[in-house]
């Protein structure tokens, strides 16, 4: 299939026809590399964050979540009037 390039505001891009999409499974995100002079597209191997949900939950329920830095007052605190 080929695709024509397009002007798509300061960058180039080609459209890709949703049936491929959904056919690939791509949704809002894709990995690109360039492998032997041909662009890959790939699902992503995994979202963004995935577990840090789960790994905090872990970290406060081993009680390792206290501040590294304790307290940092700054230097003209003291003037301050709140």
């Amino acid at each position: 299939m080929k695709a024509t390039i397009r002007k798509m505001g300061n960058s180039q891009g080609v459209l890709i026809p949703k049936a491929i999409l959904a056919q690939l499974g791509l949704e809002n995100e894709v990995e690109m590399e360039i492998v032997n002079d041909t662009l890959v597209l790939r699902r992503p191997r995994q979202t963004p964050r995935q577990g840090w949900a789960e790994a905090s939950r872990q970290i406060a329920a081993d009680g390792d979540d206290t501040p590294v830095l304790g307290e940092l007052p700054n230097a003209d605190d003291a003037e301050l009037k709140w």
